[in-house]
């Protein structure tokens, strides 16, 4: 069974300089793995996680900096035997993040599709694909409350919950 910790748009550190104690105590509590769905706005962010987990990570439409081009815009996992696509969800044609979401990833055949970009939690199955958008933990914007995502895999069934914390 794999933990994954999900998360998008963190604007570290213009939101923050430090993650919120909810993530922290997570990433202290043997994560398998961590997803991050864009617009971490700093390396820094990258560097901190990776010291928790191995990081699956694209970028997102407020990565500028240099170290942002290494960052595909689309990543692509099998991870116990299930298909996992992230992409950040600003690009491809959509009236809405989630539709622009699933029709990037539509030809991938994936079973769970992440995404950010709105800051608005969102979960809902697709015919075989489940959409996922964790939130931010650190910029709610309209929400109210901060939100991550936190997916346990295991030989083909997933299990995705949202937790909230102000």
């Amino acid at each position: 069974m794999k933990k994954i910790l999900i998360i998008s748009d963190t604007h570290m550190p213009k939101k923050g300089t430090i993650f919120p104690e909810p993530i922290r105590d997570i990433l202290r509590n043997e994560i398998d793995y961590i997803f991050h769905a864009g617009d971490w706005t700093a390396q820094s962010v990258y560097e901190e996680l990776k010291t928790y987990a191995p990081i699956y990570g694209v970028k997102g439409n407020v990565d500028k900096e240099d170290w942002s081009k290494t960052l595909p815009e689309k990543v692509l996992v099998d991870m116990e035997d299930i298909k996992i696509a992230m992409v950040h969800g600003h690009l491809g044609k959509g009236r809405s993040t989630p539709e622009r979401a699933y029709r990037e990833c539509e030809g991938d055949q994936a079973d769970l599709i992440i995404f950010g970009h709105s800051h608005i939690p969102f979960h809902e199955r697709k015919g075989n694909t489940i959409l996922f958008n964790p939130g931010s933990p650190t910029d709610k914007r309209r929400q109210k409350r901060f939100s991550y995502g936190i997916a346990m895999i295991d030989q083909s069934s997933i299990i995705l919950n949202h937790h909230y914390f102000s």
